[in-house]
């Protein structure tokens, strides 16, 4: 019975979800390429023609040429691991608490009660509005900055997890108490396999929240290296190569970073579906 229930919250909503599982999949639609594609070609046909004669225009050859300099010097390396260590740590700390938050929120009526209004209030405040009191409080280096990412984790999370646990079908908790599921059994095989879509919709948003709270951490807490440090760098010494470098990178990691979330929330989901079968 405990498989069944498991089944049920596991399975695609609606009968045209469960064909789309079960169709092949497509070879990958390169349409998507076809925009930057353009852009690149105009950016390189308007630079090579001198119409516009300003160093705010550069050519896409500089911005390679750069990308070589970058990655021939170790600087790219040392910038990117600077900043994926700052994420991994501060995703890790705001999203564990955030799963743990919003599942009291979700279970306890006591912590929904008592701790719920702070947090919706919580919620409300501008992640920046937090820098000066972190700074102050953390100083300026590495501590800091993961506090940072941690609070841009932890906020989807807690929120996602909480109206996950509230939106499970009110007969799935009716059935189990029936059955006389115990507390822990009704949150293990009833209430997590269904909440389990909301759960990763907050740690997928959580994941792009954090990488883009690591670039304003190292605007605003400069101190330290890292890949927004190379943005500043460029900036300040005028190479606007330089700061084309840097944005073309953080939207690859981004990019990196978004299909590696949807690819685990696909393994992850299909892998308890075809268990609990």
């Amino acid at each position: 019975m405990r498989l069944s229930l498991a089944r049920k919250a596991a399975r695609p909503a609606c009968a045209c979800e469960a064909a789309a599982e079960a169709r092949p999949r497509r070879s990958v639609d390169l349409r998507g390429a076809a925009l930057p594609l353009v852009a690149i070609a105009l950016w390189w046909a308007l630079s090579a023609s001198h119409l516009v004669k300003s160093g705010l225009l550069v050519s896409p050859a500089d911005v390679i040429r750069t990308a070589y300099e970058q990655i021939e010097s170790g600087a790219l390396a040392r910038a990117l691991s600077a900043s994926l260590a700052r994420e991994a740590c501060g995703f890790a700390i705001g999203a564990t608490a955030g799963f743990l938050l919003g599942g009291a929120l979700g279970l306890s009526r006591i912590a929904a009660r008592v701790v719920g209004p702070s947090f919706d209030t919580f919620k409300q405040i501008s992640l920046f509005a937090w820098i000066p009191l972190i700074s102050v409080w953390f100083g300026l280096g590495d501590a800091a900055k993961v506090v940072f990412l941690s609070l841009a984790a932890l906020l989807p999370v807690a929120a996602h997890t909480c109206d996950g646990i509230h939106a499970v079908p009110r007969n799935y908790v009716e059935l189990a108490q029936a059955l006389r599921y115990s507390r822990l059994q009704l949150v293990r095989y009833v209430l997590l396999p269904a909440a389990l879509p909301s759960i990763f919709t907050g740690l997928y948003l959580a994941l792009i929240y954090s990488w883009l709270a690591t670039l304003g951490a190292e605007y605003l807490l400069v101190a330290g290296s890292g890949i927004g440090n190379v943005l500043i760098d460029g900036s300040e010494q005028f190479r606007m190569d330089l700061v084309l470098f840097g944005i073309i990178v953080v939207g690859a990691i981004g990019w990196a970073l978004n299909a590696l979330a949807r690819r685990v929330e696909r393994t992850v989901l299909a892998r308890l579906h075809i268990t609990a079968q």
